[in-house]
């Protein structure tokens, strides 16, 4: 009877993954393309309107305008975008995209590993280009993201990763471009069931837990100063902080956390900080400014986080930080499905201080900056790689922003995904009339 139960099951799951088959990744480009006609969002703050984006191999060839285009020998395969918008792919940095699939079913969850030091834990090969949420963020511009590993204080080595391809070696753009380290909190929170209140009190470990960090950042200098030694995979994985080839994401809640973290990272020779925060980082703003740091920022589509803030801070906040002088980029936390707002977040900051193009900078060449890939991705110019795509509208309105191509790395990736696929399905099951 088990037996017969357990076959039902797997024939079940077998039958639901069937209908819920991920695109199949395409080939590389082959034939040169040429965008005409379309309004280019370069990323950059420049538009050129009715211009010409060409590409081949991958690589952008031609950015301008359409008048200066001419098609010589047929060389490109020319697509007519005229009224539509084209602009750089969007990157999510700071995702666990590909790590996760079901955050309630363990068995699809490889984004922490246990223990508290993991330098050596590498996101890039677990990496599942087989999940169904990489299709529904490619149907919203998002083309790139940087897939991170969590848990403990050091999580470990984040990549970034093209949203395309048969597996994570295909997928990899850059590797290993930042370790994420997790600063302790000041205080702890506790929800009290009497009171319903939550309660907070100082974290009795606080100066136990720097000091372990210390310890590990001055021995990964000692083991760096030494030429004859054994191979210690943790301190190995550390040197790229301190020869300044690796990014340290900084993720801090609190002011006071924040000036800590850079204080004690600078003074044991960390070269490239960056602070994953909130508001808080909107407090400390000039100390930021003053140590060149930039800011990744959790949703704007949040609540404050004080009784005091003013209700709309989280979205006037990207405008706040970019005033004060800082690079900013615009990144998702909670429920992985609802990252496919990155673009809707950038929309928001526009509404609320910023230009649009100044806020598609906090989702491109922004972010391209920040993690340190901006020389080949972030905004349409000759010789980057052809990440871009072709929308009907405002990418960064939710209304309007109906992808028509994309394409990554020149190749023409597909726009269907599984909530289309039932979104037709109902549709033509009730009887509606649906667009293609």
């Amino acid at each position: 009877m088990k037996n017969y139960i357990l076959g039902l099951l797997l024939l079940a799951n077998s039958t639901a993954y069937l209908n819920a088959q991920v695109p199949i990744p395409v080939k590389a480009q082959e034939k040169s393309i040429m965008l005409v006609g379309g309004t280019a969002h370069i990323g950059d703050g420049t538009v050129i309107a009715n211009s010409a984006i060409g590409f081949e191999k991958g690589k952008l060839t031609f950015v301008g305008s359409a008048t200066l285009f001419s098609n010589d020998n047929n060389k490109y395969t020319v697509l007519d975008v005229k009224g539509k918008h084209v602009y750089p792919g969007l990157i999510l940095p700071n995702s666990q995209l590909g790590l996760v699939e079901v955050s309630s079913f363990k068995a699809t969850d490889d984004m922490s590993e246990t223990g508290t030091f993991n330098p050596n834990v590498r996101s890039q090969i677990a990496y599942n280009t087989d999940s169904e949420n990489i299709a529904t963020m490619r149907f919203n511009g998002i083309l790139l993201t940087e897939t991170t590993p969590t848990g403990g204080i050091i999580s470990g080595l984040s990549s970034v990763m093209e949203l395309e391809g048969w597996n994570w070696e295909d997928a990899t753009h850059s590797v290993d471009i930042a370790m994420h380290m997790n600063w302790p909190a000041k205080n702890t929170r506790s929800f009290d069931f009497a009171t319903f209140t939550v309660k907070e009190s100082p974290n009795k470990n606080y100066d136990k837990e720097v000091g372990e960090i210390a310890k590990i950042l001055a021995d990964a200098t000692a083991y760096m100063a030494v030429s004859d030694k054994k191979m210690n995979l943790k301190l190995d994985k550390m040197q790229g902080l301190l020869d300044g080839s690796t990014i340290l994401m900084l993720h801090a809640s609190d002011a006071k956390e924040i000036i800590e973290g850079v204080n004690l990272l600078k003074e044991n020779g960390v070269q490239k900080i960056v602070v994953v925060a909130g508001a808080d980082a909107l407090y400390v703003s000039e100390f930021l400014k003053d140590n060149d740091i930039a800011v990744v920022l959790p949703p704007v589509h949040s609540l404050p986080s004080r009784d005091d803030e003013d209700i709309d801070l989280p979205y006037r906040l990207p405008y706040l930080l970019t005033e004060a002088g800082i690079t900013v980029g615009l990144s998702h936390d909670g429920m992985l499905a609802n990252a496919r707002n990155l673009p809707f977040y950038a929309g928001t900051a526009s509404a609320y201080g910023m230009t649009k193009e100044d806020a598609l900078k906090t989702v491109t060449s922004n972010t391209a900056k920040i993690l340190g890939i901006d020389d080949r991705v972030g905004s349409l110019e000759v010789g980057k790689d052809a990440t871009l795509f072709v929308s009907e509208g405002d990418a960064l309105d939710i209304r309007t922003n109906i992808l028509t191509h994309a394409f990554i790395s020149g190749k023409g990736v597909k726009l269907d995904n599984k909530q289309q696929e039932l979104y037709h399905r109902f549709s033509n099951k009730y009887g509606h009339t649906i667009d293609k």
